[in-house]
């Protein structure tokens, strides 16, 4: 399947924001849910946010709610993480990916087919 690549990440200081952005072609993102998911150094990925194909229907872990939106833009064929209030524990390496639903306030699993891209780095510090 066509790749998604994550851009957006850096260096900021708690309390600071970035914004995330998933990109991939119409046939590739468009048409399907699109979830958010962090690696933090020596742990496994966590489900951060997702959005369904429509845009009306999202879904954020506990930890990340009320300071991180997610949203699209179809005509640019992209996806975005809005991250503000970031603190030193959302560190960490951060992927997009295809997921095969949003809702019940869930994500649903991430295909079989879909393998992790390189990710885009975040990294909150003093």
């Amino acid at each position: 399947q066509l790749p998604l690549v994550e851009s957006g990440g850096g260096l900021v200081q708690p309390g600071g924001s970035l914004r995330l952005s998933c990109a991939g072609s119409g046939r590739s993102l468009n048409g399907y849910a699109i979830g958010w998911f962090r690696q933090a150094p020596g742990k496994e990925h966590e489900e951060v946010s997702c959005v369904n194909s429509g845009g009306s229907e999202t879904a954020y872990s506990r930890c990340v709610k009320g300071r991180f939106t997610i949203g699209r833009d179809v005509a640019e064929h992209t996806v975005y993480l809005q991250m503000d209030d970031l603190k030193p524990e959302d560190t960490g390496v951060y992927y997009c990916s295809r997921v095969s639903s949003v809702q019940y306030g869930s994500c649903g699993p991430r295909p079989m087919s879909e393998s992790w891209g390189r990710g885009t780095q975040v990294t909150v510090s003093s």
